[in-house]
């Protein structure tokens, strides 16, 4: 998905989405909330704090049952509040469904609020509504269920909610971070802001031998001028990277080669992670980087969907959007009331007929995307 529009639409907002309840994951409601200013600053404009919520609902099929088509539909929700006589935030409701079988009823196996409630372990789930219920209560209101519940495993399809929450991944990436040299270790997947570049380099180049040689392969066609990236061990037991350009014979460290290299390596290993995230995000991919590698660019990360992890862009650039095509491209825009919408491209008719003679990216620059109804 790639998302399209103007500055101040809400793509960085809907981006946080994510982000935020990951947060909400890893620690509290209340310090996602706090991160990013508090509840007044998340909830919608011209809302009644203390009266209205902050709501989520996520609908997904995980493809745990091996074909993700046949997985059953779940649905997850939270509502969060604001209590204003202590100042603190808390989980409203949070509820955990899924449709059993081609238009049968939504089975809900977890229902909490305020903290207290009950869930279904998944050996109960056959007996119908019989099925026993067990009464759980949380160590404080502003803490998710499904991160107590996702620990057991009898709360199967509670904990693969949870691991999946916690996979998910939204780039942040930092080209200063990146440069830096790492201590010696291991790490498996490469960090939101970048900064442990090196030590993931190592780690595929040691583990996965023939997967890093597919990156080294690709390399000169990516990143032009760039012909081999080795990860080496200095003698205080550091690693950093060198940059072989076939111009010369002599390697360039990571601190003597462009933002533009640094930030495209940092992408080939992302999008060939052994272990692909199950969700990706990727803010403004363009910048720093040359017109005429976006559209390669574009097709990588097609193709790391196309392997598994679905992938959310936002971009300004026409030129990456070149590489897209109307079924892949959402506009987002705000309503009348000053409310975001997104709609994807290949839903007017208008755009489907213009894209079989020109690209996206000419739409886009053209403001015909805009027009959207």
């Amino acid at each position: 998905m790639v998302l399209i529009g103007e500055n101040g639409s809400g793509k960085s907002t809907f981006f946080d989405v994510f982000g935020f309840l990951n947060d909400a994951l890893q620690n509290n409601v209340t310090t996602a909330l706090q991160n990013r200013g508090g509840f007044a600053e998340v909830i919608s404009r011209g809302c009644n704090i203390g009266e209205d919520l902050i709501k989520f609902e996520i609908r997904f099929r995980d493809g745990f049952q091996g074909d993700q088509k046949k997985d059953p539909l779940k649905t997850y929700s939270v509502e969060i509040g604001f209590d204003q006589r202590n100042g603190r935030s808390f989980v409203s409701r949070e509820f955990f469904k899924f449709t059993r079988g081609d238009g049968g009823q939504p089975w809900k196996f977890l229902d909490f609020k305020k903290g207290k409630g009950w869930a279904i372990p998944e050996s109960e789930l056959p007996k119908g509504s019989d099925a026993k219920r067990e009464k759980q209560q949380v160590s404080s209101p502003d803490i998710l269920a499904i991160k107590g519940l996702g620990q057991f495993a009898k709360f199967k399809a509670i904990s693969a909610f949870r691991i999946l929450l916690e996979k998910w991944y939204v780039s942040d990436f930092k080209t200063d971070f990146a440069r830096n040299r790492s201590e010696a270790g291991v790490s498996i997947h490469l960090s939101k802001t970048g900064d442990n570049l090196a030590q993931v380099t190592q780690n595929i180049f040691e583990y996965h031998r023939e997967l890093f040689d597919k990156i080294i392969e690709k390399l000169p066609k990516r990143i032009p001028g760039i012909s081999k990236v080795e990860p080496k061990k200095s003698e205080d037991g550091m690693i950093y990277l060198r940059f072989n350009n076939h111009h010369f014979t002599n390697p360039f460290t990571a601190k003597n080669v462009s933002d533009g290299t640094i930030k495209l390596f940092a992408y080939m290993l992302l999008l060939h992670d052994p272990e692909p995230h199950p969700l990706l995000c990727i803010e403004e991919p363009e910048n720093f980087l040359y017109v005429d590698l976006l559209q390669g660019l574009c097709e990588e990360i097609r193709s790391y969907s196309e392997r598994g992890g679905q992938v959310f862009v936002s971009t300004h650039s026409p030129d990456f959007l070149n590489g897209a095509d109307p079924t892949e491209v959402f506009y987002i825009a705000k309503d009348k009331h000053g409310f975001s919408q997104i709609k994807c491209a290949n839903d007017d008719k208008n755009i489907r007929k213009l894209a079989k003679e020109n690209n996206m990216g000419y739409l886009w620059r053209s403001h015909y995307i805009k027009d959207l109804k």
